[in-house]
């Protein structure tokens, strides 16, 4: 098509359906407010009396996990990139073998709710960092989309932030995990229907499936294996597969978020089944944005809006399509805003229930024990309260913070690294120490950090990362300055021996170095004070933390018992 139109604004019949998807989550959470009533236990709040099935813990994770950032992002990232991105297809496949196999065994006989009880010893160095950086990530999950809508649609920047907050904090306050789970269930359902009726509309006006492959081969955006080995190349099959694998299995194989969930189901078996039907789900989402991204590229293949000026970011790209290809049909606009905000809504659900969840089982449980059902009941809900305002003032923070936004999401990523790196330790090496868990913990992320914020301050040279070519020939520029994007020759004369090597890796390889880092270090660090002796069962003091832990190799020799009644405990 040659240079789109004037792009709408939203209109009444987009504000309507958007309201219907607030409107139905908050009914979800005082549906099952009203239905619990009577069962008042912080348990059956915070992980729904471990009575869930499979099958809405498995449109819950995937939701979650598929945040607005990957409606707006993935689409963007194929038009630019080619489908590449693709290949997380793979990734995700092995994280969920690897996390149902390996790690959800442990937590789920462990009988635990929060899973820093099984190594408590490591909460005294990450629980304040990983606080912080939930709290943070989750604020930006609501802020970046939120913004990109606005600038585009028109639609209210700080008051889609805050009925996102307010609706959140609602129904994850009133109905506990059941109503997180049931919502993000609803908002899955959303996020498909969004997809589908933007990939309909796309196909028709550009002439077929056939002719926008044709424009995507042409364009080649389809040149998705590439075996390069380097490292520092944004996107290969390797930096994807390997990479993406680290950095997903720190997402979910450890993290609090999909763990509480999982062992909420009311057996091991269904908690299996429900990771291999997220699997699923990632697959469908992942496939419906990839293609999205193909599709907006056949509808710009002649003028790209980013180079043109008609838009100022390139997470913008998508809902600009959307108001392109539905300006004459009122109302399905407002059904993409809500396939977007049913990602954030879903994340920052679940950011703010898990939150909630470790706070108590943590710090407030062990620091007053005797609590009554009802007092624990009563002081969840206002942990949830507490959360839910914190995530939605640091969305107001994150509009302050610029270009550093995007160093806080990968922040969040680095950490997820050296958690994956120490859980591994406990788990499939027994005879590690204190020491070496501590120190692997510490090297990992020490690792991790140095890379990624080294990255930040000397961005990888243009000519690997730069985008495929994006045509003007049928635009009238709407701003030759949006051109000007390079960065500063400043930059490039002050840039360190390590700027083009070290600085330079993919960013998918910073949860890798942390979690290999930690692995290694850990295990040196071992050998060289003693491995931990499992004949005596060695309970490790570490009087100067004020913590006592045990090591994981009890749940591993514990996984040879047989039957209901060999239920695992680790009583700390």
């Amino acid at each position: 098509p040659s240079q789109p139109n004037e792009i709408k604004k939203f209109v009444v019949w987009d504000y309507v359906v958007f309201a219907g998807l607030f409107l139905v989550c908050a009914s979800i959470g005082v549906f099952f407010a009203i239905k619990e009533r009577k069962k008042k236990t912080s348990k059956e709040f915070l992980v729904g009396g471990k009575q869930m099935s499979c099958g809405p813990i498995a449109f819950s994770l995937t939701s979650s996990f598929m945040s607005a950032v990957t409606v707006l992002g993935t689409p963007s990232e194929v038009y630019r990139y080619g489908a590449s991105f693709v290949l997380f297809f793979l990734a995700y496949t092995f994280v969920i073998i690897l996390t149902s196999e390996l790690f959800l065994p442990v937590f789920y006989r462990s009988d635990i709710t929060s899973t820093y009880e099984v190594m408590m010893y490591m909460s005294f160095f990450f629980f304040h960092e990983h606080f912080l950086f939930q709290i943070l990530y989750t604020g930006i999950v609501v802020y970046a989309p939120s913004l990109a809508l606005n600038q585009v649609t028109g639609f209210d920047l700080w008051g889609s932030v805050v009925a996102t907050g307010v609706v959140c904090t609602f129904y994850c306050t009133t109905g506990g995990l059941k109503a997180v789970v049931w919502a993000d269930a609803f908002q899955m359902v959303v996020m498909v229907l969004g997809f589908v009726t933007v990939l309909i509309r796309g196909t028709i006006l550009n002439g077929g499936s056939t002719s926008i492959w044709e424009d995507a081969y042409e364009g080649s955006r389809l040149n998705i294996f590439d075996f390069d080995v380097d490292p520092l190349r944004r996107h290969t099959f390797w930096t994807i597969v390997i990479g993406g694998t680290f950095t997903w299995l720190g997402l979910y194989g450890v993290n609090q978020s999909t763990i509480q969930r999982c062992i909420s189901c009311k057996s091991e078996k269904h908690a299996k089944m429900a990771l291999y039907l997220n699997l699923l789900g990632l697959w469908i989402i992942l496939v419906c944005a990839v293609f999205s991204g193909l599709v907006m590229y056949a509808h710009y293949k002649n003028c790209d809006p980013w180079t043109a000026g008609f838009i100022s970011a390139p997470d913008q790209l998508m809902p600009y399509f959307v108001m392109d290809i539905f300006s004459s049909m009122p109302g399905v606009p407002g059904l993409f805003v809500a396939c977007a905000f049913s990602g954030t809504l879903s994340t920052v659900a679940a950011s703010i229930n898990a939150l909630a969840t470790v706070t108590f089982e943590d710090l407030v449980r062990k620091c007053f024990p005797n609590l009554s059902e009802k007092t624990s009941t009563w002081t969840s809900k206002g942990l949830c309260i507490l959360y839910g305002v914190l995530c939605t003032s640091m969305a107001g923070a994150a509009s302050l913070m610029g270009g550093v936004v995007q160093a806080a999401l990968s922040i969040h990523g680095m950490c997820g690294g050296p958690m994956l790196g120490l859980f591994t330790l406990g788990i499939i090496f027994p005879c590690v120490n204190w020491k070496g868990a501590i120190g692997g913990f510490l090297t990992g992320i020490t690792l991790a950090f140095w890379v990624g914020i080294g990255s930040f301050i000397y961005p990888a040279q243009p000519v690997k990362t730069i985008p495929l070519e994006l045509s003007t020939l049928n635009c009238t520029l709407a701003n030759s300055t949006a051109l000007c994007f390079s960065p500063s020759l400043l930059s490039h004369l002050l840039r360190p021996l390590l700027a083009d090597t070290w600085y330079s890796l993919s960013y998918l390889y910073f949860s890798t170095i942390g979690c290999l880092g930690c692995i290694i270090s850990g295990l040196l660090i071992s050998f060289v004070t003693g491995w931990c002796s499992v004949r005596t069962k060695h309970l490790c003091t570490i009087t100067q933390l004020g913590f006592i832990c045990k090591h994981l190799y009890v749940v591993k020799i514990n996984f040879t018992l047989k039957g209901p009644q060999q239920k695992l405990s680790l009583p700390i």
